[in-house]
Formats: structure tokens, sequence, C-alpha cells
């Protein structure tokens, strides 16, 4: 009787989620024996958020194949929505913080889906240097929009203009999105648990559309757009799915990271924060979802690791950076890879007979 073995594939998802879960089972036991310094354990939550940010770009950048440089912009419109929820869950009089993030990022992620796909409509038709120019666009529309956003609500409910707070017409009440000034007395309901669950939903969310019949259209139209369209694949709905359900999961991280800080503004999602973002996809590996969470919990946290050293810290970060894209590309580098690779795929497994001895 042999033994199932897990195709390449199954092990790469496994390993996939082991690392999410020996992460936090890790950082809970050293965080208990205090081994995390304080300043270290407040980036945990924009760990997990920068987590969610880079696997869901790689949806678009890394498996659909297309350079998207306005993902902040979705995980803004997921972070103020989600604000905005959550403030007038609280004046409703649920107390429950789990029930208000869940609510919250449910409602952040569908706007972000929402947004996502009627942007992707027009764009999902362009390719190239045209779409990375529109996506672009897009990001600081949003930024500039919600710059004249004020958003209050009171005991009459939402208020909501684009002129300044006193618009508002609000006697008592509580100003949620102050325009320039952002979205102010955000209460701090994020906590690391919330942040390690969003992952592995995102996770989980991505990897099942990679391994379904539409994931495997949408690679297809990556690898091979005229050979897709060939055999009837309809390249336009297909990267307009990937691209949707990307802004989705980017619109979930951002509420998110607002539910973290007691204010955010919106000149925090502006285009740095998209390239930020793509940085992360683009040292992880393209399509390499594990290497898009390994990237964005290390270069998130390295800042703070080299804190002690502040006068050299990003001078070394940028050298760190140089090294990841460099070292890749070195013979020697890809010679090892391809040996270690060679002997995982032809490594036999043992089978069992029926003595219970295995046969090497």
């Amino acid at each position: 009787m042999g033994i199932k073995v897990l195709s390449p594939q199954a092990r790469s998802t496994v390993f996939t989620y082991a690392i999410v879960v020996v992460a936090f089972v890790a950082v809970t036991v050293l965080d208990g024996m205090g081994f995390i310094s304080h300043s270290l354990s407040g980036q945990l939550v924009p760990i997990c958020a920068y987590v969610c940010l880079a696997v869901s770009l790689n949806l678009v950048v890394g498996v659909s194949g297309e350079l998207s440089l306005g993902h902040a912009g979705f995980m803004s419109v997921g972070a103020f929505t989600g604000v905005v929820v959550a403030g007038c869950l609280t004046q409703a009089g649920i107390e429950s913080e789990l029930l208000l993030f869940v609510i919250s990022a449910v409602v952040g992620a569908l706007a972000a889906g929402i947004i996502g796909f009627l942007v992707g409509i027009p764009v999902m038709r362009l390719r190239g240097d045209y779409l990375a120019i529109v996506t672009l666009a897009f990001g600081e529309i949003i930024k500039n929009l919600l710059n004249n956003f004020y958003v209050g609500v009171d005991a009459a409910g939402l208020h909501f203009s684009m002129k300044d707070s006193s618009s508002l017409g609000m006697t008592q009440g509580t100003i949620l999105i102050n325009g320039p000034k952002g979205a102010v007395g955000i209460d701090k309901i994020s906590t690391f648990v919330i942040g390690v669950v969003l992952v592995l939903i995102t996770v989980a969310v991505v990897l099942n559309l990679m391994h379904s019949r539409d994931g495997r259209a949408i690679m297809a139209v990556r690898d091979n757009r005229i050979a897709a369209e060939s055999v009837g694949i309809n390249v336009t709905k297909y990267r307009l799915m990937a691209f949707t359900v990307a802004s989705a999961l980017a619109g979930a991280a951002g509420v998110l990271y607002a539910m973290n800080y007691s204010t955010i503004t919106p000149s925090q999602f502006d285009f740095n924060q998209s390239i930020l973002i793509l940085v992360y996809v683009v040292l992880g590996g393209m399509g390499n979802i594990w290497g898009s969470i390994i990237s964005a919990a290390f270069l998130t946290v390295l800042p703070e690791l080299l804190r002690p050293i502040n006068d050299y810290r990003m001078l070394l970060y940028a050298v760190v950076l140089i090294l990841v894209m460099v070292v890749p590309h070195l013979k020697i580098y890809q010679r090892v890879t391809e040996a270690v690779r060679s002997r995982l795929a032809h490594k036999k497994p043992a089978v069992a007979t029926e003595g219970g001895e295995g046969d090497e």
C-alpha cells in the first residue's frame, strides 16, 4: 500500500500556511517572555496589514501579470470606510470590539472591491505602462478626494460635506473624517490575533483562486494573451476578476491598518505607499505567496531592528534592498537553488509494505 505524497503545489500551500502559524506562535511566546520590545510590539498589526497588501497585490502583479501602482488607493478606501462604519455602529450602541471590526472589515472590503470593479472596467482594457499610469492616477485622485471629505455622525444619523466641518450641521456628535486632518478619534480595536486571522483569510482567498479553474485562466492570460484568446478565454473578464479580488483584500487590510491608530490621514496612502507594497511583492517573488509574506514582514520590521544605529539605519536598509534584488541574479545563487529544486523534485518517497517496512 503506497503512501500518498503531496504534490509540489500542495507542499507550497502547506508551507505558506505553516509560515503564518509558526510566526504567530513564535511571536506570541517571545512577547509573553518579554523578549519583544514595546516599539517592535507596536509593529505587529502593521506587519499583518502589509502582508495582506503584498499578498493581494501579488495576485495582480505576479499572478495576473499586470503592473498596478494604485494599491494604496484601495487600502485608503477600505480604511476610511471602516472608520465611518465603526463610528456609526458605536453611535448605535454596539460595544463588542470584535463585532465592530468584523462588520467594518467586511464593509470596507466591499467598498474597495466595488471601486476596484468600477475602475477596472475601463482600466483592464489597457496593458503595460498605460495600466500603471492609470492606476497611479486613481490612487492620487482618491487621496485628493479624501482630503475634501468631512463626515460626522450624531443622533440624527450620518452627515457629509465637501466644504468644511462646520457645514455638517451637527450640534452634537462626532466628526469621523475631518478633511486633510483625516480620521480622528479612532477606537484602536485591531489586535495581532485579528491581524493573523486576516492574513490567513487573505492567503486562503488568493491561493484558492490561483489553484482554481479561474486562476489557471488568469495565469494563461498572463503567459500568452493571444493564445488565451484563441481558445476562447475572456481576457478582460479574468483580468478584472483578479483586480477586483485584490482591491477587496486591500480594503480589508486598510481597515486593519486604520483601526491600529487613533488618527490616520489621506497623505499616508500616497504613491510612496503603493511603491512600498510593490517592493514587497517584487522582493518576495512574482507569484510567490509565501515570498510576499516573508518580504513584507522582514522589510517592515527591519528599520525598527536597525534603530540602535539610527544614523545609518536607512542606509543599511537601502543596502539590504539592493542585495535582495542582486543576489538572486548571481550565477552561484541560481546554481544552488536549481540544485535544491532538482533534488526535491526527484526525491523518491518511501513506500509502505504490508509488513510495515518501507522500501527506499
